[in-house]
């Protein structure tokens, strides 16, 4: 009996024993987990600190841009490498101008007088697809040339106004990220633009020069809003495009 109570106190012992082992187990993986959290902080705390030291971002791209594979700024969770014969790993104007462009979180502003880059076009679909708030102006004559992507931005939903001036061209090249990052220059969004000509393009986030562009987009915005123009005949048919207000 004794040896019997013996062995039956050894084995509460011991479970007694594991169970104690289990609670510091957990206790050591949630302080671990809250530690790993409170670093990812520190370290995007630390990244703000040194960005803000550096002051507002400005950036000066020129092209042409070399083609390079710029499949990874697209598809960052992709498990095998992308096998076209582009060079890969190389960063350009263009694919700088891409991350600019993948970067907005909340609302795009894009005023383009020439549009019709296929790879440019799918990071504004992208951008549409994860939510961002996308609006377009753009030229009335250069919307309709062959190969512009206006139709497929149109087609995915995002809303696009044009020039409803006849007189006029809505020659403006630039975007805004977020309402904070502008990028603007010379460069139409067109292949030969981006692989043959001289152009140049300016990212900033400096408040005196974005404000200004805040303000003239959404001027343009508002006056070509297809509510406040009559309706126009094409070839005897009536041409009605609305765009509501977002």
């Amino acid at each position: 009996m004794r040896v019997a109570r013996a062995f039956n106190c050894h084995l509460g012992l011991a479970d007694m024993s594991q169970q104690m082992s289990c609670k510091e187990l957990m206790k050591v993986l949630g302080l671990g987990a809250v530690a790993f959290i409170l670093g990812v902080e520190w370290l995007n705390w630390l990244k703000r600190r040194l960005r803000d030291s550096r002051g507002p971002l400005k950036e000066v791209l020129f092209f042409p841009s070399p083609q390079v594979c710029v499949e990874h700024l697209f598809i960052r969770h992709k498990h095998f490498p992308c096998a076209c014969p582009l060079p890969h790993g190389v960063e350009t104007s263009f694919s700088r101008l891409l991350v600019h462009l993948l970067s907005s979180r909340v609302s795009l502003d894009l005023c383009m007088f020439s549009f019709s880059h296929m790879e440019l076009s799918r990071a504004i679909l992208l951008l549409h697809k994860r939510g961002v708030v996308v609006r377009v102006v753009t030229d009335r004559d250069y919307m309709t040339i062959t190969g512009s992507q206006i139709g497929a931005l149109r087609k995915a939903g995002i809303c696009v106004r044009h020039e409803m001036s006849s007189a006029v061209h809505m020659h403006h090249k630039f975007a805004l990220v977020d309402s904070r990052k502008l990028i603007t220059g010379s460069l139409n969004w067109t292949l030969t633009a981006v692989q043959s000509n001289k152009e140049n393009v300016m990212v900033t986030e400096e408040p005196e020069l974005v404000g200004p562009y805040q303000q003239e987009f959404q001027k343009l915005w508002e006056a070509n809003n297809p509510a406040n123009h009559k309706p126009q005949c094409t070839n005897g048919q009536l041409n009605i495009k609305t765009c509501k207000d977002k």
